[in-house]
């Protein structure tokens, strides 16, 4: 499937539960969730709901990787881009595209990212973070010239937080693909986002 078929709300297979249709489980996990620094759930979490248990297990690992990694926000925020890039992801892409130029991420490398391009003008982070991502997802692993270049940055947590990030936001991008989860409304779909082919 293409990215274009993605983030359409009538694809949707596993939309919003309606409060009246949830179960006791869904509806503390819901709670926990609103109540964290998000502040409001969607996205992956619709689909998600299925399994509340591991839901919420889940968005602890994504709490601890998107506010508290030792890369800081805005790395985090531009590696999420090149992840949802990896995975042709939409929703991905339109929450964590305004994020990151919020953060200071260069529209410009935005959009060489969704173009499937390495970024021209990278911080030295964003350029480490890249190419580790490029690699890990190429490689399935890290050569030991790239271990050592994330090491040395980031130090042997920050290179555990990077592929645990990686994980993460593949888990979240493969899940609403299935899912073929709906574009939040007000948020356009991402002309341009380029997915790899299979």
């Amino acid at each position: 499937m293409s990215s274009f078929h993605l983030g359409s709300a009538s694809l949707d297979r596993m939309p919003a539960i309606a409060d009246a249709d949830m179960t006791a489980e869904q509806k503390s996990v819901m709670d926990e969730i609103a109540a964290g620094p998000r502040g409001r759930i969607g996205g992956p979490f619709i689909p998600l709901m299925r399994s509340p248990e591991l839901m919420n297990r889940v968005q602890k690992v994504g709490e601890y990787l998107r506010f508290h990694n030792t890369m800081g926000l805005r790395n985090s925020e531009f590696a999420v881009l090149v992840v949802a890039r990896h995975w042709g992801q939409p929703i991905e892409w339109a929450i964590h595209r305004t994020i990151a130029e919020r953060e200071g991420v260069l529209p410009a490398t935005c959009d060489a990212i969704a173009q499937g391009r390495r970024p021209d003008n990278m911080t030295a982070d964003e350029a480490v973070i890249y190419d580790t991502l490029e690699e890990l997802r190429s490689n399935r692993c890290l050569s030991d010239v790239t271990y050592d270049r994330v090491r040395q940055r980031f130090g042997e947590q920050g290179v555990i937080d990077m592929v645990a990030h990686y994980g993460y936001y593949s888990l979240l991008a493969m899940t609403m693909n299935v899912a073929r989860t709906a574009l939040p409304e007000g948020t356009e779909s991402v002309a341009g986002l380029k997915a790899f082919p299979g």
